[in-house]
């Protein structure tokens, strides 16, 4: 992709500080693309502890079942991270689970890291085999341009549509101790995630037990890459890891400021992937009050988030609120037409079933204008509130799409 989102952060990659006990190496595999770095490696030091959340997909790639199945593994050892991009490694059968093994078994080669130890994630192309033996091949010089100071190239080298690599980090200070929170993402398309979302790394040097971690992660989670949509579609590669080095020797356990940090980094890399949703120009932010409960609260935010007519209204930047109307009606949360309201930024657009007598639907179509797009929705029926991100729905995702793999 040639044309950076008009969404895209405006001061660019962000600075982010090394997180000690992690070192990452990328390069050029030639897996799909040429003339461009397609695959990353990270190596974490002994004692390092990794959680994560992984796509439900029924049809999950083979990197994804592998990691799933090492998830929880303990060892004094270190681990690895590998990943590439241009190429699933999904609906690829026993072939996949080969090249998934040919990989790992490299990884751990090259760095001294147990096999068991070795987590690999692949985007891109779904059903085409993944040529393993391109990434084989540069193992060894992947590994030996490990270096701390290299998270910056790791991102650009797993983005696919992507437009912009994505990254995020927050210092925080323990007990007169500085933790530092680092992480990177992928993603643009097929955005509806059903545990975390693409492909997402985050490192930090605290120090957390797995069980802790991984309570922590699928918590923060559900409030941040749980909430966001590009287009209803969920990934068969979707990847969270989360890696605690412990080099800082903070226990971070029950914490609520590591908590918060840790929720602040993830919901800024998932803001950061609905930027970059394919073809994007509005940001869309749903906040969802009054309903039966959050379950309810968050039916209504998706099916908002996710209806076509929605999105494309938003790209016209027609306040056409009867769409949003209609897609509250078909979430399947309960509702009242009589009780219903919604607003578009501070403009109050509908209430008790009708038009509000105020609006005038100039307000409503200035606030389409920006990039920045507020809706929000009172069911009053209950105290149920969520809030969902997503962005507008334009030509150019059909034109990304319908020339993906051209």
């Amino acid at each position: 992709m040639t044309k950076v989102s008009p969404l895209a952060p405006k001061a660019g990659f962000p600075a982010l500080p090394p997180v000690t006990g992690v070192e990452f190496a990328s390069g050029a595999a030639g897996v799909r693309y040429s003339g461009r770095a397609d695959v990353m490696l990270a190596r974490l030091q002994p004692g390092t502890t990794v959680s994560g959340v992984f796509t439900q997909s029924a049809t999950r790639a083979a990197p994804v079942l592998d990691c799933q199945k090492k998830l929880g593994h303990t060892s004094p050892e270190g681990a690895a991270i590998f990943v590439n991009s241009g190429n699933a490694n999904a609906f690829t059968g026993r072939r996949g689970a080969d090249a998934v093994h040919a990989i790992t078994s490299a990884v751990a080669s090259a760095t001294g890291v147990p096999e068991q130890r070795v987590f690999t994630a692949s985007t891109g192309v779904i059903g085409e085999p993944l040529p393993h033996e391109r990434i084989t091949a540069k193992l060894q010089e992947l590994s030996e341009g490990l270096t701390a100071d290299g998270i910056a190239d790791a991102a650009k080298a797993i983005m696919t549509t992507d437009t912009f690599p994505k990254g995020a980090a927050l210092t925080i200070d323990i007990d007169g101790t500085p933790v530092t929170i680092a992480g990177i993402a992928k993603g643009s398309g097929m955005i509806a995630p059903d545990m975390a979302t693409m492909l997402v790394y985050i490192f930090t040097d605290a120090k957390i037990g797995f069980d802790d971690l991984q309570a922590l992660v699928s918590s923060q989670n559900a409030k941040t890459f749980n909430c966001i949509t590009v287009d209803s579609d969920t990934s068969t590669s979707d990847t969270l890891l989360v890696c605690a080095t412990g080099a800082s020797g903070v226990d971070v356990t029950g914490q609520e400021s590591f908590a918060d940090a840790l929720s602040t980094v993830m919901l800024d890399l998932a803001h950061q992937v609905v930027r970059d949703g394919e073809g994007a120009t509005k940001f869309v932010t749903i906040r969802v009050s009054g309903a039966a409960d959050e379950t309810d609260a968050r039916k209504v935010g998706l099916s908002i988030a996710n209806s076509p007519l929605v999105k494309t209204a938003i790209a016209g930047e027609d306040p056409n609120w009867g769409r949003i109307v209609m897609a509250v009606g078909k979430s399947g949360a309960q509702a009242d037409r009589d009780t219903l309201s919604i607003r578009f930024g501070d403009v109050l657009v509908a209430e008790n079933g009708w038009v509000a007598p105020g609006y005038r639907e100039i307000e409503g179509a200035d606030h389409m204008k920006g990039e920045d797009i507020d809706i929000a929705v009172d069911l009053g029926v209950g105290s149920g509130s969520a809030t969902v991100w997503t962005c507008d729905l334009t030509k150019r995702y059909i034109e990304i799409n319908a020339d993906y793999r051209s």
